[in-house]
């Protein structure tokens, strides 16, 4: 989280901290973090397949879902938490590979977009396509959990 931006809690009624947990608290957090592990494990093993990191396939997503496709540097540096020049770096492997490319922006000359090329387009939808299967996956577990967890949690 080098960005120097913190995270906002999502929900201010987390219980109080002289409260102890319900046991089923924990069975749940448990169960939340097994299917993160497995979705993150099945994920590690896609990316590796198709040529790419983890933080390549996070960027074409992010890319992907930016408006008109295209996203500044600094912005995309903002939604992977890392600083400016490692958002740079990153943009300099996927240009590299194929998968993306920069845009002299039309409002900033001094600005430059980062756009997906066919072949990212390509490899995004292939990947995007196995890891919402992977997800899915883990779709019963994962509610269960978070289910779990929540309805606990108000009751402490």
């Amino acid at each position: 989280m080098s960005s120097g931006k913190r995270l906002k809690r999502a929900d201010k009624s987390e219980p109080s901290t002289d409260e102890a947990l319900d046991p089923g608290v924990y069975e749940g957090l448990a169960g939340v973090r097994l299917a993160m592990r497995r979705f993150l494990s099945f994920s590690e093993a896609a990316v590796s397949e198709a040529g790419v990191t983890s933080q390549q396939y996070q960027a074409l997503l992010v890319i992907k879902v930016a408006p008109e496709g295209r996203i500044m540097v600094r912005e995309l540096a903002d939604q992977m938490l890392v600083q400016h020049h490692g958002a740079v770096q990153l943009v300099d492997r996927l240009t590299t590979a194929g998968l993306a490319l920069r845009i002299p922006s039309s409002e900033d000359k001094r600005s430059v977009l980062v756009g997906l090329t066919p072949e990212g387009e390509a490899l995004l939808e292939r990947l995007a396509k196995t890891h919402l299967r992977g997800i899915l996956a883990n779709e019963r577990l994962l509610i269960e959990s978070l289910t779990s967890v929540r309805r606990l949690a108000k009751l402490g």
